[in-house]
């Protein structure tokens, strides 16, 4: 089990993801912060990125918030 700590740029013109120094990640996403748009479209990017099925990927904190905690558990 890992537990992410990104920060989430939603209605960007591209979508990229990128870690910091700091171990955290910012993420870039096209889509709008409504109607969990973008929370699906982070889990989709999630992912591609680390290689893992969707269902395996946890928002445990920050659904509603750019800072969000993420779980992954495969």
């Amino acid at each position: 089990m890992e537990i992410l700590s990104i920060k989430v740029k939603p209605n960007s013109k591209r979508q990229t993801i990128e870690q910091q120094e700091d171990g955290s990640w910012i993420v870039h996403l096209k889509s709008p912060p409504v109607d969990g748009k973008a929370n699906t479209e982070l889990i989709k990017v999630l992912s591609d990125r680390f290689d893992v099925p969707k269902s395996c990927i946890t928002i445990r904190s920050g659904a509603s918030s750019k800072l969000k905690r993420i779980e992954i558990d495969c």
